[in-house]
């Protein structure tokens, strides 16, 4: 299913997660290993799922790996609104919400349509 032109998700996917290497880093320098690690293995492996679709080899399993992209956005969102509402953690950045929810409609628009199809 392999298709080598230009991909928006792709490519939404790999710019969010170097937002969220830098966000989990900054996490870590708080000594605070467990939600740095946390955010940092949800937060990179949305674009490590959507990138291993990319190599599906049927429809059933570009869906699955999407659904299982999808789910790592609502725990990287959950661990978020922690950090939101705790004191212990900076604060994430409104534009790093948003890049997620742009990032999760994209997914759930993605799985949908491929159902449909």
């Amino acid at each position: 299913m392999r298709n080598d032109k230009e991909n928006i998700i792709v490519t939404l996917s790999f710019e969010f997660a170097l937002e969220i290497i830098n966000y989990s880093e900054a996490i870590k320098k708080m000594n605070r290993f467990e939600m740095a690690s946390q955010i940092f293995r949800s937060g990179t492996s949305i674009g490590a799922n959507i990138r291993e679709a990319q190599n599906a080899e049927s429809k059933a399993d570009f869906i699955h790996k999407f659904k299982i992209a999808a789910k790592e956005v609502d725990e990287l969102n959950y661990c978020l609104a922690l950090c939101k509402h705790s004191e212990f953690y900076p604060t994430p950045s409104e534009e790093l919400f948003q890049k997620l929810q742009s990032i999760h409609l994209i997914i759930s628009k993605i799985i949908s349509s491929s159902k449909r199809t």
